[in-house]
């Protein structure tokens, strides 16, 4: 079997505060922004490597979905609960202090972890956490 991994989903509560972040803080060029009614979904990637994207989408925008639930999924994402993306980088250091130098909120500075990686943790501006390994 070949199977790869091709998108995957984070939700946002502002797009143009994800966007910024994802493009302007992280560096992921824009693959896809697409509007509808209200909504907005953007695909975001890492500059290099063209099959793998993140879809950056409202939250609830699913059919069937009711207003407690959305209003659940928003107070996940308020706490940093919901969703998050584990990224990978070969320099952890560097990039934690461009991270930091571009405002992106800390939840954890660079640590070795007992499971065996070193990685460190950012909120993106709808909560969602990101944490970033370091490559061996």
């Amino acid at each position: 079997m070949d199977i790869t991994i091709h998108s995957s989903f984070l939700p946002h509560t502002d797009p143009d505060a994800a966007l910024a972040f994802y493009r302007d803080t992280l560096g992921f060029e824009v693959r896809n922004d697409v509007g509808y009614k209200d909504m907005r979904w953007i695909t975001v990637g890492p500059a290099g490597q063209p099959d793998t994207s993140i879809v950056l989408h409202p939250p609830g925008a699913n059919p069937g979905i009711t207003d407690d639930e959305r209003r659940t999924i928003l107070e996940l994402m308020a706490k940093g609960s919901y969703f998050g993306v584990n990224l990978a980088t070969a320099d952890l250091d560097d990039t934690f202090a461009k991270l930091v130098a571009n405002g992106a909120e800390v939840v954890q500075e660079p640590t070795d972890q007992p499971y065996g990686v070193r990685d460190c943790a950012f909120r993106d501006p709808s909560g969602n956490l990101i944490r970033i390994q370091e490559l061996a």
